[in-house]
């Protein structure tokens, strides 16, 4: 049974229960994985997951219930279970079904080629063999990976909105290991698009690349130094802080930007945007998960914050109209808050080896590890192993390791001194979420060495 049809039993057997207030929501998805380790298709998987939610108010109170089944019986079924849910579940706050009246900017259905399993196959064992013949350090232990999604999502609901929206693409990445003595290095590189363009040679030289240009780091003194960020590292940074940004956190005493709007909380060079329909994105959503429309918006423009991210839930207490930033998580999930594209924005420090010149003596820290331990989005405060290069006389040195770069977001928000030009966005790692922003220079930050 296709979703038309089953949205129309569910609708009736609501009716039929009296409901007035009632949302049904549902993801429709089709992934092909492959992974290799060494020369060999280790892994592969295909897929089509159905389900869909249905919400309603019952007695003034929020029940739930799902399914992945689509049929008369489970339709009924669906509507019985959620309002006897309703009766037992305790939820916080309301619920609120939402009203026709938003104006949808228009997204064109993606026209993206659909890849067949052998040519996934194909495409991850040609990344992995160009690893290989890229340099002779690479060794076994080396993998890659690719993935195709197509993924659909409607919503329907009491009030009138029926609402539908689709994306798809093809990403693959490359994990080599080289070694160097007794000495191994892991690289990586990934890129996410339609599959023509997605190119094993350049996947595979890139993540050589990153993996050699370790070889032969030392860390370096304990100190304070003028600090370099990758834009890879940026979308890391974005992605590990991004619920001080939440109108929830700020709401539950857990983000310091509550009540910060109209006040400067980062340096006149910082603007973060949220861009549902970001030309680079592959993930443009032109609804939330709650059937709002979703927009444009800096959150913080020239340093001073604008607005925290909303839903319905956190508009309505706050008084304001909601973001568009009712997120969920799967099809059966509850609605959180998430952005869409989240990037710093370009600030005119130019190309990477310009951003060099800029900082002349420092680090370039191009990776991060440990951010679930050692960041704590609600303090704002890190610790983080890192790696990266030395930066001398404004040129790019060699490789360092062992290091941590400890600090507080909040206050390294503030601190920025330039940001660059080097602009990236980086395809979603978990969820669908993408974040990015070019490289940026904070002056004299805590670095632990040798």
């Amino acid at each position: 049974m296709k979703y038309t049809e089953f949205k129309e039993l569910v609708m009736a057997a609501a009716a039929a229960r009296g409901l007035t207030e009632y949302e049904l929501y549902a993801e429709e998805s089709d992934n092909i994985s492959a992974e290799t380790l060494n020369h060999e298709i280790s892994a592969f998987s295909s897929s089509s997951v159905t389900g869909a939610c249905f919400r309603c108010v019952s007695q003034g109170k929020i029940g739930y219930a799902s399914t992945e089944l689509y049929d008369a019986s489970e339709a009924q079924r669906l509507v019985d279970d959620a309002v006897e849910n309703a009766a037992i579940l305790e939820t916080e706050g309301e619920a609120f079904i939402h009203a026709p009246g938003d104006e949808y900017t228009k997204v064109e259905e993606p026209t993206v080629t659909v890849p067949s399993a052998s040519e996934l196959k194909d495409l991850a064992l040609k990344i992995v063999e160009a690893s290989y013949v890229a340099d002779e350090r690479i060794i076994d232990g080396t993998q890659s990976n690719t993935r195709f999604k197509l993924s659909r999502t409607y919503l329907s609901n009491s009030k009138g909105l029926d609402l539908a929206r689709s994306s798809a693409f093809t990403s693959a990445g490359s994990y080599p290991i080289a070694k160097d003595g007794e000495e191994m290095f892991s690289g990586f590189y990934s890129k996410a698009g339609d599959y023509p363009e997605l190119d094993p040679l350049t996947i595979a030289q890139k993540g050589v690349e990153d993996a050699v240009s370790q070889i032969g780091a030392s860390s370096v003194p304990t100190g304070t130094y003028d600090v370099m960020f990758s834009n890879h590292v940026t979308s890391m940074l974005l992605g590990c802080f991004l619920s001080i940004f939440s109108a929830e956190s700020a709401q539950k005493g857990m983000s310091r930007f509550a009540g910060k709007e109209g006040e400067m909380v980062a340096a006149s060079c910082v603007t973060l945007t949220d861009d549902p329909f970001c030309e680079e994105s592959l993930n443009k959503i032109p609804f939330d998960g709650e059937g709002v429309a979703t927009r444009y918006k800096d959150v913080v423009k020239d340093g001073k914050l604008v607005t925290l991210l909303h839903n319905l839930t956190t508009a309505h207490k706050a008084g304001i109209p909601s973001t568009g930033n009712g997120v969920k998580a799967g099809y059966a999930s509850q609605v959180s808050i998430q952005p869409y594209n989240f990037y710093l924005a370009k600030g005119g420090g130019g190309t990477t080896e310009e951003m060099f010149a800029h900082l002349n003596d420092g680090l370039y820290i191009t990776e991060l590890n440990g951010m679930h331990a050692g960041a704590s989005p609600v303090t704002g405060d890190f610790s983080l192993a890192s790696a990266g290069f030395l930066v001398k006389d404004g040129k790019k040195g060699g490789p360092v390791k062992n290091f941590t770069v400890s600090g507080n977001f909040y206050q390294l928000l503030k601190d920025i001194a330039l940001v660059g030009d080097d602009w990236e966005l980086r395809p979603p790692m978990r969820g669908s979420s993408c974040y990015g922003g070019p490289s940026f220079i904070v002056k004299g930050m805590s670095i632990g060495g040798k």
